[in-house]
């Protein structure tokens, strides 16, 4: 099995990063550890069963990252995948609480300046926390508690967790 970096250690270093007209590739299984039918994917795929699969229960990420959804046509829990293999569910869901993926999408990783506003409430309103170009593992150490209610990505893309240390649901914030 390949080993991983977590995706704020492969996003930072730009590793397995895809970027805008780039390749990638992603290999999803049926069964766990890379068992039963097979599909390859080049491209967005907004239903896993359009390629006659029920589920997934395996992965292997050659190029990417991808960004995989626990239901169909981009919606519910997010899973941000990087290169590496993935033998089954728990190896990509940091929340353990869903065994599901039904839908995969590249996810566009540009060279810009990364920058993101955190803010309180709702409408980007309240007290603001800019960050630019950081990796931050826990708001608690910058002041900022657990209260963020709407973010605003100004540039490149970022991974945000409910959790401190990178854990609990991954919530993908793009520019726009």
């Amino acid at each position: 099995m390949t080993e991983q970096q977590s995706p704020p250690e492969q996003m930072a270093t730009g590793e397995g990063a895809g970027e805008r007209g780039g390749n990638y590739k992603i290999t999803i299984y049926e069964l766990e550890n890379f068992q039963g039918k097979r599909c390859e994917l080049t491209e967005e795929l907004p239903n896993i069963t359009e390629k006659e699969m029920e589920k997934v229960g395996s992965i292997q990420v050659e190029s990417g990252p991808w960004l995989g959804f626990e239901r169909q046509a981009y919606a519910g829990e997010q899973f941000v995948l990087e290169k590496g293999d993935y033998p089954r569910w728990d190896s990509w869901s940091n929340s353990h609480s869903s065994d599901s993926l039904m839908s995969l999408r590249p996810l566009q990783i540009d060279s810009a300046d990364h920058k993101i506003h955190l803010f309180e409430n709702a409408g980007y309103a309240g007290r603001k926390m800019e960050i630019v170009d950081d990796d931050v593992p826990s708001l608690w150490a910058h002041g900022f508690q657990d209260r963020v209610a709407s973010v605003k990505a100004l540039n490149g893309t970022w991974v945000g967790y409910e959790y401190p240390g990178y854990r609990g649901r991954q919530h993908v914030f793009e520019k726009g």
